[in-house]
């Protein structure tokens, strides 16, 4: 078959769509008489095929062709035909986001698939086609931890036990281009998970997971992983590799034109690993605080405005001032947060990690990080709870936090022009949950959502503390305790009105008009889920 993986929907506007695909070979891939040739990464192929011609709210069958010969919907296909649903101007303007984190695949293992649980978003594309297309999601938006670059199933350890030769590259982590083509192929290569993303706009963003757990915790953590062999090899395929497979797709038909290095890509002969190489070093490189490639990006959908913040690769450590957005980075969120903002209802932030965690979790974070940054054995001792307890959210980057905070209640108390709601969503911490922040004057009703995981486990110790993390009593505690440590004050006060969900999860935002709310859904069976909680964001 000539069709590896996909096709992928990615981004889709009023008239123009984009379709990822992966072929066995070279060839032309044609959509709706929308043509692409591919392009070789270390012997695979891919081609992005920018569709356009559509109507405005038009729902198109769509099919794939490579060289001529038509490959999807494969022969023995049981799901409906795969659709491009264009964008159109509607009289309340819903809009219809499903979102979640952290989705490790299934792995043939009785006993760890067990473990694992039911998949949430196998269980709601299996779920899809029996709903009406008009109450299909307007958009999928995967939180990171896309692959697990570090968390192999058995079979891809097996895979990796027959390249293996010597001690450079350790046995159980993916290190070459190749071996995260195997990861993602495993993952996205579930017959509904192909259907769901062939024919939902998906926007992702990726995750310390999808190259390695903790990955850009803090300038030592660097420091310590840039001195091992095989790093070097292990950051640029996964850097790459995230270009290829996700980055890509995030970009509008007109974003791909303009962008230097998918251009030079698509102008090479031969394999254009070399050109990936340069990509992912600028990717990592800290130059005059800011990295050398974006991957933060923005989405319009109707009156409603997606903002994906790169919240892993955009940190600065190495200079020693910890950031989690450089400067630049930072002031392009802000351009595009308020850039004709009085035409947006919901402003919706994605970032992998939580800008708002259970208050006592994020004041230890604060605490944590002036610890790490002080000399000698308290810093190193510091460092070491940093990196062991994962305390790497927004929080533990303190000025990012507030500069973030800052930028949301500038949002929500705008005399004129405010948005009904200001909503961020996260992943991560394998459990969920709605935070909402108590901004006085604010005329935008602003929350965090977290929903995660997707398809994982939850360690037995995080139910107990993410509890105890929502009390309100200690949150008071903590605070007096992160004061007393120097740490700034808080801009508001947050507090939980939904949660915390433990379980496998898939949420929705939900928006009409103004109006906005947020839907939690568990499996109950390989084709339905329970919804475990709805919570209105402007109520």
């Amino acid at each position: 078959m000539s069709l590896l993986l996909g096709p992928v929907l990615r981004h889709v506007g009023e008239t123009t769509a984009t379709v990822w695909v992966q072929t066995h070979s070279s060839g032309v891939v044609e959509v709706l008489g929308c043509s692409a040739s591919t392009f070789e990464v270390q012997g695979c192929h891919y081609a992005m095929v920018l569709v356009d011609g559509l109507e405005t709210g038009s729902v198109t069958e769509y099919q794939v062709h490579v060289d001529g010969e038509q490959v999807w919907p494969e022969p023995d296909a049981t799901f409906p035909p795969s659709v491009i649903r264009t964008r159109g101007h509607t009289a309340n303007d819903s809009l219809r986001i499903i979102f979640g984190s952290c989705r490790y695949p299934k792995t043939g293992d009785a006993k760890l698939d067990d473990k694992l649980g039911l998949d949430a978003l196998d269980c709601y594309a299996s779920r899809l086609p029996s709903l009406p297309v008009d109450e299909w999601p307007d958009a999928l938006v995967l939180l990171g931890d896309q692959v697990y670059a570090d968390e192999l199933t058995p079979e891809a350890r097996r895979h990796l036990a027959g390249r293996r030769s010597g001690g450079h590259r350790p046995p159980d982590e993916v290190v070459t281009f190749n071996e995260y083509e195997g990861l993602y192929r495993h993952t996205w290569g579930d017959p509904e998970i192909r259907w769901i993303l062939s024919t939902i706009p998906t926007a992702m963003i990726f995750d310390d997971h999808d190259i390695r757990d903790d990955w850009n915790t803090s300038g030592a953590w660097r420091k310590e992983v840039n001195a091992k062999p095989w790093w070097r090899d292990r950051i640029r395929s996964g850097l790459a590799s995230y270009w290829v497979y996700q980055h890509l797709g995030n970009l509008s038909p007109s974003e791909l034109a303009d962008d230097e290095d998918f251009q030079k890509v698509l102008a090479a002969e031969g394999d254009v690993w070399p050109l990936l190489v340069d990509l992912a070093d600028r990717a990592d490189t800290e130059v005059d605080d800011d990295k050398g490639l974006r991957f933060s990006y923005r989405w319009d959908l109707g009156r409603s405005r997606l903002i994906m913040v790169d919240s892993r690769n955009a940190r600065i450590l190495d200079s020693g001032d910890r950031k989690m957005l450089g400067n630049r980075e930072f002031a392009w969120l802000k351009e595009h947060v308020n850039d004709g903002l009085d035409g947006v209802d919901h402003l919706i932030i994605g970032s992998s990690l939580p800008w708002l965690l259970p208050p006592a979790i994020g004041d230890m974070q604060m605490v944590n990080e002036r610890a790490a940054n002080r000399p000698g054995w308290r810093g190193k001792l510091g460092e070491t709870v940093r990196q062991t307890a994962d305390f790497e959210h927004w929080a533990a980057f303190a000025q990012s936090f507030l500069d973030l905070s800052h930028l949301i209640v500038d949002v929500a108390t705008r005399d004129s022009g405010a948005p009904a709601t200001v909503s961020v969503l996260s992943g991560d911490v394998h459990h969920s949950y709605v935070a909402r922040a108590d901004i006085p004057n604010a005329h935008a009703r602003v929350h965090q959502l977290v929903c995660s995981p997707v398809h994982n486990y939850v360690p037995w110790f995080v139910k107990p503390v993410f509890k105890l993390g929502w009390s309100q009593r200690l949150a008071r505690l903590t605070r007096r305790w992160a004061q007393h440590n120097g740490c700034p004050p808080l801009p508001f006060a947050w507090r939980d009105v939904n949660g915390p969900l433990f379980g496998n999860t898939l949420a929705t935002l939900r928006t009409s008009g103004r109006d906005a709310e947020a839907i939690f859904e568990q499996p109950r069976g390989s084709e339905s889920l329970d919804e475990a909680a709805r919570v209105s964001l402007t109520g």
